[in-house]
């Protein structure tokens, strides 16, 4: 079963940076689309930005200009640079990603999310 994991995680000061990266291992599989969402106490979790094949991207409007995600698909990998970080940008981070099977069949699969704490 493919497997997503993240890392770089942690705690920031409001201005600083974080980058967070993802690596999905597990099988003979390839990768449409990965990207990243998060998910702060009492509120539903929020896309942050997406990746596609082609490196087409998607952001949200509140990070747009600060974060940029990157994918090195020679390691199943995606990045996520976090720059300027505002204390609204605390929350879980989840990696996701849109897996292709050998059969050609397509699915979701979530890391177990890292935390980011941002402080004023």
């Amino acid at each position: 079963q493919v497997q997503l994991v993240e890392s770089g995680g942690g705690l920031a000061q409001a201005g600083g940076s974080l980058r967070l990266s993802c690596a999905a291992s597990g099988g003979l599989f390839s990768i449409d689309i990965m990207g990243w969402y998060r998910q702060a106490p009492g509120k539903p979790r929020e896309l942050v930005a997406t990746i596609s094949s082609n490196d087409n991207t998607n952001y949200a409007d509140s990070v747009k200009g600060r974060f940029a995600i990157s994918r090195d698909d020679a390691k199943n990998a995606v990045h996520l640079q976090m720059n300027s970080l505002k204390p609204e940008d605390t929350g879980t981070y989840y990696c996701w990603a849109q897996i292709v099977a050998y059969s050609s069949a397509t699915y979701d699969r979530w890391g177990q999310g890292t935390q980011v704490t941002v402080s004023s």
